[in-house]
């Protein structure tokens, strides 16, 4: 079997806002949601579907997959996976160990992945070391509205949605205080704080959000590499902290010898695939280090992260981003139920394909 073809293709999904105020992201509003798809094909007509992080700079991820690694892989085994994916990492080393390159090579991973496990005939999460669930717990990942009342409005529409974690992305006590009053003393609630901090900036608002009873705070810091930083603001500020959402496996050995973090994030479309995810896993397993996996998307790295988490010994949590899409090439594949659970897909591979139809209708370029 080879490689024929690799096309990356970026679709944008329209956001429905409930309400008067739009999210932010990094200062800028989000009124969509930008997917960079990547699919694999062979000379059998089997095709594997992958992810690699896109948002604002898909046009660079989509530049280096189709100018370099494309023509690096076709005519390539894709069942050696750990082989290409290996001769990718060295090639496109010299462009850097994190960024856009290694966004492609994630993309390109979990394509390979579909493909095994649709060869294989069985679930990709089977195919990883099986597990006996069917459905994992979700948590609500709530973009920043940066208002309290529209905080609470989308924390009390969670909770109608069957979640009983949901996550903030906001950086006052107003607006954390607002999300903790709705959600009640018994839901689990967790804040990102997106890097926005200081180290004495980030230590000084978790002593103050720490009568919230947070599961956790999240990059709190700038630089995110500033691991005695961060461990500094797990010990003085008295909160579990999470982070690795833009780590490598490098890193991650870091964060964990500084004893940064209570748990790990790497993101499956970030951190090389589903190869360096289990990577990652296996080595947080080792320094004690829970893994609740970084899926900021609506895409197939949503449902690779879904398949890791599901193969797991332990149990974890799956990030659902909790902003509604006019339309989804995924359909309901990635939508959870009503007790804040999301369902494993059982088909082959992925378990689900993207839609065609769909993709042809949202895609940009």
């Amino acid at each position: 079997m080879k490689i024929t073809k690799i096309e990356s293709i970026v679709i944008k999904m329209p956001m429905v806002v409930d309400g008067n105020v739009v999210p932010m992201s990094r200062g800028v509003a989000r009124t969509v949601v930008e997917t960079l798809l990547v699919r694999v094909d062979t000379d059998e007509g089997v095709s594997g579907w992958g992810e690699g992080f896109g948002s604002r700079i898909f046009s660079a991820t989509k530049a280096a997959i189709d100018t370099v690694m494309s023509p690096m892989c076709i005519g390539r085994d894709p069942t050696a996976i750990s082989a290409l994916v290996e001769h990718l990492q060295h090639v496109m080393g010299n462009l850097g160990r994190n960024g856009p390159a290694t966004f492609g090579i994630s993309a390109i991973d979990i394509a390979l992945w579909d493909i095994a496990g649709k060869l294989a005939g069985l679930p990709l999460y089977r195919l990883l070391g099986g597990s006996l669930r069917r459905e994992l717990p979700a948590y609500a990942s709530v973009p920043r509205y940066g208002e309290p009342r529209a905080v609470a409005h989308y924390v009390e529409r969670a909770l109608k949605r069957g979640y009983r974690h949901i996550k903030l992305h906001e950086v006052t006590e107003d607006a954390i205080g607002a999300g903790r009053k709705t959600a009640g003393p018994d839901v689990a609630l967790m804040v990102d704080c997106s890097s926005s901090c200081t180290v004495e900036q980030a230590i000084d608002l978790a002593q103050k959000l720490k009568p919230l009873n947070l599961k956790w705070m999240e990059e709190p810091v700038w630089p995110p590499e500033d691991y005695a930083g961060l461990a500094r603001v797990r010990t003085q500020g008295g909160i579990p902290l999470a982070a690795g959402e833009n780590a490598m496996l490098s890193d991650f050995k870091n964060l964990f010898l500084a004893g940064a973090i209570a748990y790990a994030q790497p993101s499956i479309i970030k951190v090389g695939g589903v190869t360096q995810m289990r990577k990652v896993m296996a080595l947080a397993d080792a320094f004690g280090v829970s893994v609740v996996p970084h899926s900021s998307g609506l895409g197939p790295g949503l449902i690779a992260s879904m398949h890791c988490i599901a193969a797991m010994a332990n149990d974890s949590l799956v990030e659902r981003y909790d902003s509604d899409v006019a339309e989804n090439p995924l359909h309901d594949a990635i939508t959870p139920g009503g007790n804040g659970c999301i369902a494993v897909p059982q088909g082959p591979g992925l378990g689900v394909d993207p839609d065609p139809d769909l993709i042809e209708k949202l895609r940009v370029g």
